[in-house]
């Protein structure tokens, strides 16, 4: 698989949590169709929103490695900055 800027394991989570969220999506829909209590279907709406936006996360940190990894970076301020980026996922997870 190749990418501009994902990794083939960035790329593989990033399917994988696609894959998930549209499983989601039409979960969603079939609550809809068995007109399901609103606190529920929008319980559900906001869990595949917030997995929507880690998806947006992890491209955007890939991103961001990608063009660090282009500025070559001395070793230990890389490391630094990889630190950075991991907080940031996480905190976003």
């Amino acid at each position: 698989m190749s990418h501009d800027f994902l990794s083939d394991k960035d790329a593989a989570e990033i399917g994988a949590r696609l894959r998930r969220i549209e499983g989601q999506v039409r979960g969603l829909q079939r609550m809809l169709e068995e007109n399901r209590d609103c606190a529920e279907v929008i319980q559900q709406l906001t869990a595949a929103r917030a997995a929507l936006d880690r998806v947006g996360n992890l491209m955007v940190t890939a991103g961001l490695r990608d063009c660090l990894a282009e500025a070559h970076l001395d070793p230990s301020v890389q490391a630094k900055v990889d630190v950075g980026l991991n907080a940031l996922v996480a905190l976003r997870n």
